[in-house]
Formats: C-alpha cells, structure tokens, sequence
C-alpha cells in the first residue's frame, strides 16, 4: 500500500515537472539538436563568405596582434578576446570571440569577428544576440540563455535539473517497464492515439534515459555560474578600459607550444585586463576527445614569461571527469555517427513533452467526465 502511494505521488511529480517545463524543453532540445552540427552549418551556410583565397598569399607574421589591434580599438572595454578556431585550414576564415559588458543583466556579453587571415578584412562582426548573416551564433546564445542574459542562464540550469528529475521519477513510475522496452518486448500499439502516445512515452523515455540524464546534468552543472552573487554584480559593473599586451600574441602563441609540443589548440585566450593572462587550451596529440580540453600553457602578456603549464593527466580525478563535461553536451567527441545519435536524443524531450501531455490530458478528461455526470 505504501509502494502504491509513493509510485501515485511520484508519478504526479513526475507529471508537473514535464507540464511546468514542457515548452522550455521543446525550444532546448530543438536548438541543441542544430547546435551539434554548429560548426558545419556555420560553414555551409556562409561558405562564400568564410572561404578565404591563400593561392599566392601567406598569412602575416603578425596576424594575431594585427587581429587584436583592430578588435581592441573598436572595443575599448572589453573582458577579453578568444581566437575559437586556431585548428582553422589555410583557407578557413580566423574568428574570434568577444567578451565585452553592457551592464545589463537580461544581455548576455558575446560577440564574434571573423578575419580574412591574409588580408585582415572583416568578413563578419557583431553581438551573439544579432549576429547576421548566420543564425547559428543567435541559437548558440538561445540554446544557454533563452537570450535573457544570466537570469536566462540560471533558468537553463533549473530546467536542466527538473528535467533530470522528471527523468529519475519517470524511471522509478516506470521501472517495471524498463526491462521489457529494452528486450524490445514493448512495440507501439497504434489502435488509437491514447495507445500510441502512452507507448512512445515509455519506449522513447526508457531508450533516451541514460544520454538525456547526462546531457542535462551537464547543462545544468554548466551554466552553475549564473547562481554565483559575484556573477550577478560583475555584470553590472561596467569594464575597465582595455590594458593591452605589452609581448606580441603571435610570440607568446609560438612559446606556448613550444612548451608543449604534443598539444593542438583549440582554444587562445588574448587578455585585456591585467588580472587575466594568455593562454593557450587543446587536446594533446592521440587524446580521447571525450576527456575534453583539460590542457593549457598559461604566460603573463607583459613579460612572455611561462606561468603554468597543465596536463589533464596530471589533474585529480573530479577535474578530469569535469573536462568530459562539456563533449558529453554537445556530442563533439565521436564523429559523425555520434552526432547524428546526439541530434536525435535532442528531439526527445519534445517528443516526450507532447506525448506525455496527451498522457495527462486524457486522464484529465477522464476525471472531468464522472465530476460533470455527478454534478447533474
């Protein structure tokens, strides 16, 4: 009898956490599912535009200083500066990530610049939040804030807890069905909608657990910045004017991996205030892209001197299992196949929204039925 009581109140608990957060769901999992191909739908749609010429040209010796100059004198007060691509092929456009602050808390910061690396001609310019001629960077800026800045940013992290709660107690109301959905003992029964939609809840719900589970727990983990008082105040502080490098980026770039020669960039930060320093992030050389980019050359910008290097392999364990955070999210550490199995675990939560409202809609009707004929 207690069984059935916890089961009736988890299954109502269960069933509010999908109706309150139904519509949030759909919006998170329809983007996320775009955004696993982010990279290569950027690409193709501004091919044209990203596609540079390098035929009888070479990029310059200075073309990360030359990048900086140009995007620190049209942005006086910036938080810093990321080159997001430093793995791009000779005739891929370099973009570059911009932090900056408009002392608004319902904005969230970001803006990307892409260069013609031969040239240095602006290709492309602007906020996350009006980013033309792609929509990519606006659904990118969606996808973690709903465009509402960081109480957007805190919203996306409960969302993604409540998903995981809904996904813990579906498991418990349903667990007597998980063996059966997975020995393919369960099908769709298509008699009537009622059927189909009860037996894609559970079959979808029980196939998708496990990824959904960690997808959202990742989410939520983060974007656990936008809980921070600090994160909230900082926004509202505007920044100070830029404190530009005294070393050449390109210099300090080459050092870096020099000092460590296994490692392939992915990432470089370009500081513009004094408290934060150059550094250069990426996979070592044969490293499981799953263990994400836990390595990192540190160097202080005014002097070139090597501040810190990090091998993930040298982190403790709780940080090397939090660098598989982020691959774990967006999908990026199996190739195409994995992608595609990312890109529908997206769909999923919508799927489940809509079926399970039609769960509940149909139990509803059915209640309202016997209240209706006993008020006559």
């Amino acid at each position: 009898m207690k069984k059935a009581s916890l089961s009736r109140k988890l299954f109502k608990v269960h069933s509010w956490l999908g109706l309150f957060t139904g519509i949030f769901l759909i919006l998170l999992g329809l983007s996320g599912s775009v955004l696993v191909f982010r990279t290569e739908l950027d690409h193709f749609f501004n091919q044209n535009l990203l596609h540079v010429s390098h035929a009888q040209a070479k990029v310059p010796e200075h073309v990360l200083q030359n990048c900086y100059d140009r995007i620190t004198s049209c942005y006086p007060n910036l938080d810093g500066i990321a080159w997001v691509n430093p793995d791009a092929g000779p005739d891929e456009a370099y973009n570059f990530r911009i932090y900056f602050n408009d002392t608004r808390l319902m904005t969230y910061d970001l803006g990307l610049i892409s260069f013609d690396p031969y040239t240095l001609t602006v290709l492309r310019e602007g906020p996350a939040s009006q980013f033309t001629p792609s929509f990519i960077e606006w659904l990118f800026q969606f996808h973690f804030s709903f465009q509402l800045g960081i109480p957007g940013a805190a919203l996306t992290a409960v969302i993604g807890i409540t998903m995981l709660l809904s996904l813990l107690t579906g498991a418990v109301v349903y667990r007597k069905m998980l063996w059966k959905v997975l020995t393919l003992q369960i099908k769709v029964n298509r008699k009537n909608w009622r059927t189909v939609s009860s037996d894609l809840h559970r079959i979808v719900g029980v196939w998708s657990l496990l990824l959904n589970a960690v997808i959202f727990f990742t989410g939520f983990w983060m974007n656990m910045f936008a809980f921070k008082a600090k994160t909230w105040q900082n926004e509202l502080v505007p920044t100070k004017l830029n404190t530009h490098m005294s070393v050449s980026p390109d210099r300090m770039y080459s050092q870096a991996l020099l000092a460590m020669p296994d490692l392939e960039p992915t990432y470089v930060y370009l500081p513009t205030q004094p408290e934060r320093k150059f550094e250069v992030r990426g996979y070592t050389k044969g490293q499981l892209k799953l263990c994400g980019i836990g390595n990192s050359v540190r160097l202080d910008q005014y002097t070139g001197d090597i501040l810190k290097i990090t091998r993930l392999d040298d982190k403790p364990l709780s940080e090397r299992l939090e660098a598989t955070f982020f691959p774990l999210h967006v999908g990026n550490f199996g190739g195409f196949a994995v992608k595609i199995l990312y890109v529908i675990i997206g769909l999923t939560p919508g799927l489940l929204t809509i079926t399970g409202f039609l769960l509940w809609w149909r139990r509803r009707r059915k209640n309202l039925i016997p209240a209706q004929m006993n008020s006559r």
